[in-house]
């Protein structure tokens, strides 16, 4: 790789002198710098959209969406993963995220885990990755071995390939089949890529899992009305977005999510149509779990 080509390794003008500030002069520095990551994701919202749709139909289809990537990049792609299942009510197995080096480097440095082409390989074919999957590579730089030879595998099986890099030009553009670039320029600390390009990942990775559990039917209005109440907090949020949906009172939110055994989507089902028991579970599959769609149907029965 050639540092020098690589924007997200160049020299911040900005910050040459950031060791001689005063700690308020150093992070208005660092303010000012994040301030250009938002504006930089806007001007990627097309291919956002394109990687997204191409999301949305292999969720259709029952296949995954599945993440790689090494260190910081890494370990965002597996924290958004492990948010699904919580929050969207998803299989664990619906959204996967593989890092270089495996769970221990999601806390631990493991030197040389990202230099291997092979071993992204490996680390799909572990997974049994499907031609109807969907693969998106992350890394800063555009450069890293192990997502290029995932990439190139996926791209082997004519998977949808999409890189998420924070760089122009890079190699993973060039065997990628969706390439989403925010541009926000050199780091504050040179080459400190958890920073900017670590923000601008983050932001472009809830819009990937957030926009296509939208599209499958996991939110009603602005309602995450398909998350697991598995403890206290989440319980109680339930009941408040049951309440929030529907008008009524907590005690009847209450009441309706428990016959529904704890599923918020069929509970508020239960308290806009009257219907329930297994019947609202029922009427749920029949329109994909969309709930807006059940309840104009069962306005019309």
């Amino acid at each position: 790789m050639d540092f020098h080509r690589v924007d997200t390794e160049k020299r911040n003008p900005l910050s040459e002198h950031i060791d001689q500030l005063s700690t308020a002069d150093i992070v208005k520095i660092i303010n000012q710098e994040d301030q250009q990551v938002a504006l930089a994701v806007q001007k990627e919202l097309p291919h956002i959209t394109k990687a997204v749709d191409a999301i949305v139909e292999a969720f259709q289809k029952g296949r995954r969406l599945v993440y790689v990537g090494a260190g910081t990049s890494g370990r965002l792609g597996v924290l958004d993963a492990s948010e699904c299942p919580p929050t969207y009510g998803v299989s664990s197995e619906q959204v996967v995220g593989l890092i270089a080096g495996g769970d221990h480097a999601l806390r631990y440095a493991v030197e040389g885990a990202e230099d291997h082409e092979e071993q992204g390989v490996s680390d799909l074919k572990a997974i049994d990755f499907h031609p109807e999957d969907v693969l998106v590579g992350i890394a800063a730089s555009g450069h890293t071995p192990y997502v290029i030879g995932a990439l190139k595998y996926a791209g082997g099986l004519k998977a949808t390939t999409i890189s998420l890099v924070c760089t122009r030009q890079s190699r993973m553009e060039g065997i990628s089949d969706i390439t989403i670039a925010p541009l926000v320029g050199p780091e504050v600390v040179t080459g400190s890529t958890r920073m900017k390009a670590g923000t601008a990942q983050k932001m472009v990775l809830n819009m990937l899992t957030t926009a296509s559990m939208i599209k499958i039917g996991k939110v009603y209005g602005n309602l995450m009305v398909d998350l697991q109440p598995t403890n206290v907090k989440l319980k109680h949020r339930a009941v408040h977005i049951i309440q929030q949906a529907t008008g009524v009172e907590k005690a009847l939110a209450e009441q309706a999510l428990s016959e529904q055994n704890g599923d918020t989507k069929a509970a508020i089902l239960q308290i806009l149509t009257g219907i329930r028991g297994r019947d609202a579970q029922i009427l749920l599959d029949e329109h994909r779990g969309h709930l807006r769609s059940a309840i104009e149907a069962a306005g019309k029965r």
